[in-house]
């Protein structure tokens, strides 16, 4: 399977958490998102132009929960998407909850601390910046609560949910995300950065 991806991808990142945790090993495409050339490559196999991109034989996929899914759904005896229907259904809610609320957040903050400087030479703006800091502060107390009386999303273990969730942390110090107030969620970020998975993906940021 070819993945074209990003080394800078918070959401190549969660497909590469999943595939390391599975014993999955892609042939990487890295795409270079400033040049012409590698997007017009990039838009052949996803009109959106947005990475991570699956190529599996004739099958493309993108979306990046869409490629973890279906890497986990390939891989006999995994459990990190159970086949129970309620357990995999929490998982998935997490997955699209990550992709909907707290991914955009740590997104805007992101983009203002990080790559708006580099890519338009402005300064970050300040409404923007508190803009984003209020969205992840909600995003942020229903993680908390959340972990607050377990260790993991969902279940006894790690699953596709905390990889999805967990992807754009990837960022936390050099966005200075104001993450303070929320032990248990940093509890379980510290977690996370202790796996395999985690450690082994940690190289290429």
């Amino acid at each position: 399977m070819q993945l074209y991806y990003n080394s800078y991808s918070s959401n190549t990142r969660r497909v590469l958490l999943a595939a390391e945790h599975l014993g999955i090993q892609f042939d990487l495409v890295e795409i270079n998102l400033a040049s012409q050339d590698d997007r017009r490559r990039l838009e052949e196999v996803n009109a959106n132009s947005k990475i991570p991109v699956l190529i599996d034989g004739d099958f493309v996929l993108w979306e990046s929960c869409a490629i973890m899914q279906y890497l986990a759904e390939g891989t006999p005896g995994q459990t990190v998407w159970p086949q129970d229907r309620q357990a995999r259904a929490d998982v998935n809610r997490w997955m699209f909850w990550s992709c909907q609320h707290f991914g955009p957040a740590v997104g805007v903050l992101t983009w203002e601390h990080i790559w708006k400087k580099f890519v338009t030479g402005q300064d970050p703006d300040a409404q923007e910046v508190a803009r984003g800091e209020a969205d992840l502060a909600e995003a942020a107390r229903v993680l908390e609560k959340h972990l607050s009386t377990r260790r993991w999303l969902v279940g006894d273990d790690v699953t596709l949910a905390d990889y999805a969730v967990v992807a754009p942390l990837m960022y936390k110090e050099k966005t200075r995300l104001p993450l303070d107030g929320y032990p248990h969620l940093l509890a379980w970020f510290e977690r996370i950065q202790a796996l395999p998975a985690w450690r082994n993906t940690d190289k290429a940021w």
